[in-house]
């Protein structure tokens, strides 16, 4: 199972194109969904439609990765058409954080057409920086992170797993929110498992982070120990919640996620003790 963060031999890079490259990796989106050609990226010379945006992001292994986002209502063929969630289990090593790159930048670029301080329009900014400034007052401003904990909750040889509203049908996973303006990321974490289902935790240890490009969020990960409290859903947020074994879970996220990768690791140590 590959792993969704960018590969170690990724150089990033920015800057317009003035027409796609047929050389390297293209991430192509259209209508906030992912072409792909025969579940990859596609690469080779291609006839983009007019009007396409580029630009370049990058490189690896020696070649160029491009994005690009073709205007409305167009279509490629043999391209097909995915979610970027979806495109995780298709695509092979590096391409899924390769494309989830592409889809933050697009993002950013897409909220950022006009200055949020003056109304100006914006203007790349040069020395090959993923940023924008405003020609008339000079304002500038960089892909925004939101930074979210998550918090796996250990009681003896349970975790606790949880279901949101807005998870896939079936789907447990973590405690998470995102981090408040001024607190920190531990405050955050004890703050996000007490409203949400009405637990204390100790003991908080860091496991990890990922990028999560839906739309632009930052994942913290912690593991903790329980301290005391019943549990008490917040209405709204969460719709189940409960203590399950390690060798008794229900159904969790994709691998794709760090969420995944935190219970995997915790479970495994689990059953080695077991």
């Amino acid at each position: 199972m590959h792993s969704p963060s960018l590969p170690d031999d990724f150089l990033p890079a920015f800057r317009i194109l003035p027409v796609p490259d047929p050389a390297g990796l293209a991430v192509v989106f259209c209508r906030n969904e992912l072409l792909l050609a025969s579940q990859a990226l596609p690469s080779g010379r291609l006839d983009w439609p007019s009007g396409t945006r580029s630009w370049l992001i990058g490189h690896w292994q020696g070649a160029p990765v491009q994005l690009l986002s073709l205007p409305e209502g167009a279509s490629m063929a043999g391209l097909s058409a995915h979610g970027l969630r979806a495109s995780w289990e298709l695509l092979p090593h590096g391409h899924y954080a390769l494309a989830a790159r592409g889809r933050e930048l697009l993002h950013f670029l897409d909220e950022h057409r006009f200055c949020g301080v003056c109304g100006h329009a914006t203007a790349p900014l040069e020395h090959d920086e993923a940023a924008v400034i405003c020609p008339s007052c000079g304002h500038r401003a960089w892909p925004r992170h939101s930074p979210a904990v998550m918090v796996l909750i250990r009681r003896g040889e349970e975790i606790l797993l949880a279901r949101s509203p807005h998870f896939i049908p079936g789907v447990y996973g973590l405690i998470a929110g995102f981090v408040d303006a001024g607190e920190t990321l531990e405050a955050a974490a004890v703050r996000e498992v007490r409203e949400e289902v009405g637990l204390e935790i100790t003991n908080l240890r860091w496991f990890g982070s990922q990028s999560w490009p839906y739309p632009h969020s930052l994942m913290l990960a912690f593991t903790a120990d329980y301290a005391g409290g019943e549990i008490v859903c917040q209405p709204g947020e969460i719709e189940d919640a409960g203590w399950y074994r390690f060798d008794a879970l229900p159904h969790i996220p994709s691998g794709a996620s760090l969420a995944w990768r935190l219970i995997k690791s915790v479970t495994d140590e689990l059953a080695a003790r077991a």
